[in-house]
């Protein structure tokens, strides 16, 4: 936790935050205790109107425009000087398509400069998903994805415009909504449910990135002492241990402040560190 903390600009300001799906109790507990924030939850709204993990209504835009657009919805609704959005995506991982990928963001927005703080990473997941017919078994993939305290989704498959039963928890439920699905599809689909409430998994990540939320919110820019200083790119050249030419390995983070021009290296690679031949477009072309 940062020294000084009681200097902070956010230091005890109000926030509040957009979510159908409880994701303050995983984020409000951290911006409490780092700054002591006083943070509520929008009344009333319907994120689900930005996008919806099942697909009946597909999100418009990237990451961070929908966790944007959440923050904004937060300030709107409660008239709060700090708002706060979310947003995670799955599906498989770009560089290993057969392993589930999960990424997460937090934005916080402070509504009176339009100032940005944001955050991003990969995440753990129990994301997945399975098409069976009538008397295959699902006793194996519940039990990896972690049922019944994860919930699951049940849809035809194909999608036949039903709307999917979602939240169940229950075996009996479960096999209610096959059932129900195999009147009239011959295959359904049963899929992990991604809303962070009925996903421990997520909500866990969820508060381990609040905390890297506080950890750069705490950050203030040494030249304007704007909240957020932190990583915005790295500097790459680290040289090949072999031929030393440069490659593209990281050889320095680039930490900056988004309200002004100030740029800072930071975790600059020791001057005897190269990067395995392996990396080098001389020596391994």
């Amino acid at each position: 936790m940062p020294a000084k903390m009681f200097e902070h600009p956010y230091r005890g300001r109000w926030a509040a935050i957009a979510t159908m799906h409880g994701k303050e109790r995983a984020i409000a507990p951290v911006l409490c205790r780092w700054f002591g924030m006083t943070i509520t939850t929008a009344p009333g709204v319907d994120t689900d109107a930005l996008g919806t993990f099942t697909g009946e209504i597909a999100r418009s835009g990237t990451m961070l425009d929908a966790a944007r657009a959440k923050a904004l919805l937060a300030i709107s609704r409660t008239g709060a000087p700090i708002g706060i959005g979310g947003e995670g995506a799955f599906g498989p991982d770009p560089g290993l398509p057969f392993i589930a990928s999960g990424r997460e963001l937090l934005l916080l927005r402070d509504s009176a400069t339009g100032h940005e703080i944001v955050v991003f990473r990969r995440t753990a997941t129990n994301y997945d998903h399975v098409t069976i017919a009538p008397g295959d078994p699902i006793d194996a993939f519940l039990a990896r994805v972690g049922f019944p305290d994860h919930a699951v989704v049940v849809r035809a498959e194909p999608r036949d415009g039903r709307a999917p039963a979602k939240g169940l928890r229950d075996r009996k439920q479960v096999e209610a909504a096959l059932r129900d699905v195999f009147t009239s599809a011959g295959r359904a689909a049963i899929e992990t449910d991604m809303r962070a409430h009925l996903n421990p998994t997520r909500m866990t990540s969820i508060a381990r990135l609040a905390r890297a939320l506080a950890v750069r919110t705490a950050r203030c820019c040494p030249s304007c002492g704007t909240p957020g200083f932190g990583l915005v790119d790295v500097e790459r050249g680290l040289p090949c241990g072999e031929c030393g030419a440069p490659t593209r390995r990281i050889r320095a983070e680039i930490h900056g402040c988004s309200a002004c021009a100030t740029r800072a290296l930071r975790r600059e690679r020791a001057a005897a560190l190269y990067a395995d031949p392996t990396w080098c477009q001389i020596c391994n072309p």
